[in-house]
Protein backbone atom coordinates (compact mmCIF):
# COMPACT_ATOMS: atom_id res chain seq x y z
CA UNK A 1 0.00 0.00 0.00
CA UNK A 2 1.13 3.45 -0.94
CA UNK A 3 1.72 5.69 1.94
CA UNK A 4 -0.45 8.65 2.05
CA UNK A 5 1.62 11.48 1.31
CA UNK A 6 1.24 15.20 2.45
CA UNK A 7 0.35 17.25 -0.49
CA UNK A 8 -0.96 20.28 -1.49
CA UNK A 9 -1.79 21.86 -4.99
CA UNK A 10 1.59 24.12 -6.13
CA UNK A 11 0.29 25.70 -8.77
CA UNK A 12 -2.72 26.12 -11.54
CA UNK A 13 -1.28 26.89 -15.08
CA UNK A 14 -3.88 29.12 -17.21
CA UNK A 15 -3.01 29.62 -21.01
CA UNK A 16 -3.75 33.32 -21.66
CA UNK A 17 -3.57 35.36 -24.87
CA UNK A 18 -2.30 38.26 -23.12
CA UNK A 19 0.24 37.70 -20.68
CA UNK A 20 0.78 41.56 -19.34
CA UNK A 21 -2.23 41.83 -19.08
CA UNK A 22 -3.28 39.12 -17.06
CA UNK A 23 -0.48 39.20 -14.87
CA UNK A 24 -1.49 42.98 -14.27
CA UNK A 25 -4.42 41.97 -13.60
CA UNK A 26 -3.90 39.55 -10.69
CA UNK A 27 -1.29 41.39 -9.16
CA UNK A 28 -3.31 44.60 -9.38
CA UNK A 29 -6.77 42.71 -7.78
CA UNK A 30 -5.44 40.07 -6.06
CA UNK A 31 -1.93 41.25 -4.43
CA UNK A 32 0.13 38.66 -6.22
CA UNK A 33 3.42 39.06 -6.85
CA UNK A 34 5.11 37.98 -10.37
CA UNK A 35 8.51 36.46 -10.48
CA UNK A 36 10.79 37.63 -13.71
CA UNK A 37 9.00 37.15 -16.92
CA UNK A 38 10.48 33.78 -17.98
CA UNK A 39 11.08 33.38 -22.42
CA UNK A 40 11.96 30.39 -24.24
CA UNK A 41 11.95 31.65 -28.10
CA UNK A 42 12.55 28.61 -29.29
CA UNK A 43 8.88 27.05 -28.41
CA UNK A 44 7.47 30.51 -28.63
CA UNK A 45 6.67 30.34 -25.04
CA UNK A 46 6.36 32.99 -22.11
CA UNK A 47 4.82 32.76 -18.57
CA UNK A 48 4.97 33.94 -15.19
CA UNK A 49 4.70 32.52 -11.73
CA UNK A 50 2.14 34.86 -9.77
CA UNK A 51 2.62 34.01 -5.55
CA UNK A 52 -0.24 34.56 -3.74
CA UNK A 53 0.27 35.33 -0.22
CA UNK A 54 2.65 33.35 1.81
CA UNK A 55 3.43 31.78 -1.20
CA UNK A 56 1.98 28.27 -0.63
CA UNK A 57 -0.47 29.01 -3.71
CA UNK A 58 0.81 30.03 -7.18
CA UNK A 59 -0.90 30.35 -10.43
CA UNK A 60 1.20 30.40 -13.49
CA UNK A 61 0.19 32.27 -16.64
CA UNK A 62 1.36 31.15 -19.63
CA UNK A 63 1.37 32.43 -23.51
CA UNK A 64 2.16 30.37 -26.81
CA UNK A 65 1.01 31.64 -30.27
CA UNK A 66 0.00 28.77 -30.98
CA UNK A 67 -2.27 27.96 -28.48
CA UNK A 68 -6.19 29.24 -29.31
CA UNK A 69 -9.15 29.11 -27.71
CA UNK A 70 -13.21 29.26 -28.66
CA UNK A 71 -14.08 31.75 -25.91
CA UNK A 72 -17.36 30.60 -27.07
CA UNK A 73 -17.80 27.30 -24.62
CA UNK A 74 -14.97 28.49 -22.24
CA UNK A 75 -17.57 27.50 -18.97
CA UNK A 76 -19.06 24.92 -20.27
CA UNK A 77 -16.34 22.13 -21.19
CA UNK A 78 -14.98 19.35 -19.76
CA UNK A 79 -12.01 20.63 -17.27
CA UNK A 80 -11.26 23.32 -15.01
CA UNK A 81 -14.50 25.61 -14.41
CA UNK A 82 -13.09 27.89 -11.95
CA UNK A 83 -10.86 28.15 -8.80
CA UNK A 84 -11.70 30.33 -5.70
CA UNK A 85 -9.91 32.91 -3.72
CA UNK A 86 -10.76 32.20 0.02
CA UNK A 87 -11.15 35.70 1.85
CA UNK A 88 -10.97 36.41 5.49
CA UNK A 89 -14.22 38.27 6.32
CA UNK A 90 -17.95 37.92 5.15
CA UNK A 91 -17.84 41.86 4.73
CA UNK A 92 -14.65 41.07 2.04
CA UNK A 93 -16.88 39.32 -0.19
CA UNK A 94 -19.26 41.74 -0.84
CA UNK A 95 -17.24 44.97 -0.38
CA UNK A 96 -14.31 43.37 -3.42
CA UNK A 97 -17.07 42.53 -5.04
CA UNK A 98 -18.22 46.16 -5.09
CA UNK A 99 -14.48 47.03 -5.97
CA UNK A 100 -14.92 45.02 -9.39
CA UNK A 101 -18.16 46.24 -10.18
CA UNK A 102 -16.82 49.42 -9.92
CA UNK A 103 -13.63 48.62 -11.32
CA UNK A 104 -15.71 47.35 -15.00
CA UNK A 105 -15.02 43.96 -13.90
CA UNK A 106 -18.10 40.76 -14.97
CA UNK A 107 -19.68 39.87 -11.96
CA UNK A 108 -21.13 36.34 -12.93
CA UNK A 109 -23.12 36.10 -9.48
CA UNK A 110 -23.68 38.66 -6.71
CA UNK A 111 -22.86 37.34 -3.16
CA UNK A 112 -25.15 34.39 -1.98
CA UNK A 113 -24.63 31.40 0.58
CA UNK A 114 -24.50 28.08 -1.16
CA UNK A 115 -25.51 24.82 -0.12
CA UNK A 116 -22.46 23.93 0.71
CA UNK A 117 -21.72 26.56 3.36
CA UNK A 118 -19.77 28.92 1.56
CA UNK A 119 -20.60 32.67 1.05
CA UNK A 120 -19.72 33.29 -2.74
CA UNK A 121 -19.82 35.86 -5.09
CA UNK A 122 -18.11 35.27 -9.16
CA UNK A 123 -16.44 37.11 -11.20
CA UNK A 124 -14.34 37.06 -14.43
CA UNK A 125 -10.90 38.08 -15.39
CA UNK A 126 -10.40 39.80 -18.37
CA UNK A 127 -9.80 36.59 -20.47
CA UNK A 128 -12.65 35.17 -19.00
CA UNK A 129 -12.02 32.73 -16.50
CA UNK A 130 -14.27 31.96 -13.65
CA UNK A 131 -13.13 33.27 -10.25
CA UNK A 132 -14.90 32.70 -7.15
CA UNK A 133 -14.72 35.16 -4.08
CA UNK A 134 -14.92 32.76 -0.82
CA UNK A 135 -15.67 33.19 2.69
CA UNK A 136 -16.00 29.93 4.55
CA UNK A 137 -19.54 30.25 6.67
CA UNK A 138 -17.62 27.67 8.86
CA UNK A 139 -15.32 29.81 9.92
CA UNK A 140 -17.19 32.08 11.62
CA UNK A 141 -16.14 31.10 15.20
CA UNK A 142 -12.50 31.92 14.11
CA UNK A 143 -12.19 34.56 11.74
CA UNK A 144 -15.36 36.82 11.79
Amino acid sequence: MIERLKMKIDHIAIWVEDLEKMKDFYTKYFGMTANDKYVNPTKGFSSYFLTCGSGDTRIELMNRKDITDNLEHRNVLLGLTHFAFGLATREAVFSLTEHFRNEGITILGEPRITGDGYLESIIEDPEGNVIELVFNLGTLGTSG
